[in-house]
């Protein structure tokens, strides 16, 4: 079995566990929470994890890249520089980040402590993607794997214990829920970083080539550039996203409260239970990154057609039956959060939305790694610009409300995996069956 099994089998399996941890935590939230508060958690999450990837840089991409393509002598002195740079990002985030919540009525009707949750989670994300972006090149994948596990683990035993044995009002339990959140990332940093020094120092010991300041920016921001610039796109239209499904319905004749608990039924457990297999291809994405990009640099044609070829055959033997079974068992699966019966069919809607992402996952991973971050921007913009559009304009219409909404949702994927599927076997030379091969447009 080859590194790329062996790797994608580990994170599975990881990722599985991690995943079943994730579902016992959401459905621990929705009964403490109740439908209106799970709205306000899901409303909330979107904007942490912007922070989140905007203190990152998205290095775990481009230092991931940069470790897979190059000699093992370049490592040290490019850690050096990414730790320099983060340091610069972490300053000058947690700046704008603290004029930015000193603004009146910013995150208005949440616990004033959520702020300080925001400024805690930006050195966490900058130092702790480092490390994870060098565990992902030099294929450490245990510990990625791992990190994950241990990240859900910690959370469902902080909220399962308080929970548990004591009894708040909605909003102290939002809050509580928040900083059982931040704290499980707290937890990998702790455990990511102090890996991540004993190999500094081991390297450090080492015979280590020289690398300029200037070089070092540039190979990490050639790629992290992009890539965040996607992340946080997609990272935006996510936190506007809540309000603008809020505004829809409202403009369908919703009250704002019974919208605010339809959004928590869609994005608490339609969705949560819809995207619980797409573990498997953010597996597949760890690993396609940093072997996709050697295949790439080594103008490997065949095995980036197998690449590709396998990642696809993986998504569709899990995929289909997935979605197949959650619309089968849409009842009983919902009723372990809400007894409602709209969120069953919603889940049942949702189908389209959940196979394309599984796929999406994958061709993501391969077009960073054969350097079309750009493409998959661009790609991502317009999907998203066809999927508000037609959840208004559907959306907004009281006959369908949420069905319009999802209608926009199952569109903008669909287009946006069609899309990235189309570009990467233009750019590999292959047709769209993954059969024929065409002189190559390296």
């Amino acid at each position: 079995m080859n590194s790329f099994f062996k790797g994608t089998i580990l994170l599975v399996v990881a990722a599985f566990f991690s995943e079943c941890v994730e579902f016992f935590v959401n459905m621990i939230l929705a009964r403490e929470l109740g439908e209106e508060g799970m709205g306000h958690y899901m409303s909330i999450l979107p904007i942490i994890f912007l922070v989140f990837v905007m203190a990152s840089l998205e290095f775990p991409i481009s230092i991931s890249k940069f470790i897979a393509e190059n000699k093992r002598d370049l490592h040290y002195q490019l850690l050096q520089h990414a730790l320099k740079l983060a340091s610069f990002v972490m300053v000058s985030l947690l700046i704008l980040t603290m004029i930015g919540l000193s603004i009146p009525n910013v995150l208005h009707g949440f616990h004033p402590f959520l702020k300080w949750l925001l400024l805690l989670i930006i050195p966490i994300a900058a130092f702790s993607s480092i490390a994870r972006g060098y565990f992902m090149g030099v294929q450490q994948m245990g510990k990625v794997a791992f990190s994950n596990f241990l990240r859900k683990a910690f959370q469902f035993g902080i909220l399962l214990f308080i929970f548990n044995y004591f009894h708040y009002d909605q909003e102290t339990s939002l809050l509580i829920a928040l900083c059982a959140l931040i704290g499980s990332e707290i937890i990998v940093f702790l455990y990511l970083i102090s890996f991540f020094i004993i190999q500094m120092q081991t390297m450090r010991s080492a015979t280590n080539s020289t690398m300029s300041w200037k070089y070092a920016r540039q190979k990490l921001l050639e790629v992290s550039m992009p890539a965040i610039g996607l992340r946080i796109f997609h990272a935006i239209t996510n936190a506007i996203q809540p309000f603008f499904i809020h505004f829809v319905l409202m403009t369908a004749g919703f009250g704002a409260v019974k919208a605010t608990e339809h959004f928590g039924m869609l994005m608490g457990v339609a969705m949560t239970i819809g995207f619980f297999p797409a573990f498997i291809g953010h597996s597949l994405m760890v690993m396609l990154i940093p072997n996709v990009s050697v295949a790439y640099v080594s103008h490997d044609y065949g095995k980036l057609r197998n690449l590709l070829q396998q990642s696809m055959w993986i998504t569709m033997i899990y995929g289909v039956p997935a979605v197949f079974m959650m619309n089968v068992f849409a009842e009983p699966l919902t009723s372990l959060f809400f007894s409602s019966t709209a969120a069953a069919y919603y889940l049942k809607l949702l189908w389209p939305n959940f196979l394309f992402y599984f796929f999406v996952i994958p061709l993501q991973a391969y077009l960073i790694g054969l350097g079309l971050v750009k493409d998959a921007f661009l790609h991502t913009v317009w999907s998203n610009m066809i999927s508000f559009l037609l959840m208004y304009v559907l959306g907004s219409q009281a006959s369908l409300n949420m069905v319009g909404v999802i209608i926009g949702m199952n569109t903008g994927i669909v287009l946006l995996a069609f899309m990235h599927y189309v570009t990467i076997c233009k750019k590999i030379g292959i047709s769209l069956w993954l059969t024929k091969q065409r002189q190559s447009v390296y």
